[in-house]
């Protein structure tokens, strides 16, 4: 049953109990309708951090997100993080039009995993000035949020090869499709470091081959529930 929350957003359940919204603006779902959680979990936790991570003894990981959203990704990403002390995670996200506070008090994905709901509002909470913010309850977990434009390049401090692992959760390149070009994708490619692992739902023919041109080693991929495929790149 779907509950209307602000005029751009409407909150709906997926097949696996967890919530997702239904952008009006860009007439298309935060999230798979097949499970929200599950598929935030399959693309950018198991795909995405544990592969990149699997690969280095580092004792941080530098992460840039493309579509902060609901803050699903970040959720997950921070209760990895309580589990891993021994690591830093610096986490960077882009998001030009960030969700209501009420709409992520609504969200119902704490209650889904069990956890305090404070937690996850905080993200939600906490400044878009593109500055670093060491979490309150998760003291090896910092986070930057930018409203900035992604396509005029990442503000200043995240340049320059820094990021390990890039979550790329833009809406589909049917709503946002000056966010699938290849002048976006080599974006991510330059603020990448060798070996840094780029990420996404997305399995386009077209992104594949723009990746490719660029420099990436694309890895199809299984998808999560409901989806064949998706999408991972690792610079060379």
């Amino acid at each position: 049953m779907a509950e209307n929350l602000n005029p751009e957003n409407e909150l709906f359940v997926t097949d696996d109990g967890s919530h997702s919204l239904l952008s009006h603006r860009f007439a298309v779902a935060y999230h798979s309708r097949h499970g929200a959680i599950q598929e935030s979990r399959h693309v950018f936790i198991e795909m995405g951090l544990k592969a990149r991570l699997a690969q280095t003894n580092a004792d941080k990981i530098n992460i840039l997100e493309l579509g902060f959203g609901t803050g699903l990704n970040a959720y997950l990403t921070l209760l990895y993080a309580e589990e891993r002390p021994d690591l830093s995670f610096e986490y960077c996200s882009f998001e030009k039009y960030p969700i209501p506070l009420l709409d992520a008090q609504t969200l119902n994905y704490a209650e889904q995993l069990a956890k305090p709901p404070a937690t996850f509002v905080s993200l939600h909470s906490l400044s878009d000035d593109g500055e670093l913010h060491s979490h309150p309850s998760v003291p090896n977990f910092s986070l930057a949020k930018s409203r900035s434009d992604f396509l005029s390049g990442p503000p200043e401090g995240w340049q320059g090869g820094k990021f390990d692992l890039i979550y790329y959760d833009a809406f589909a390149p049917a709503s946002q499709p000056e966010l699938w070009t290849p002048k976006a994708l080599k974006i991510c490619y330059d603020v990448l470091a060798t070996g840094g692992i780029f990420v996404t739902y997305c399995a386009k023919g077209q992104v594949k081959r723009d990746l490719r041109d660029i420099g990436f080693r694309v890895e199809p991929l299984p998808g999560p529930p409901g989806k064949r495929e998706m999408t991972r790149g690792v610079k060379l």
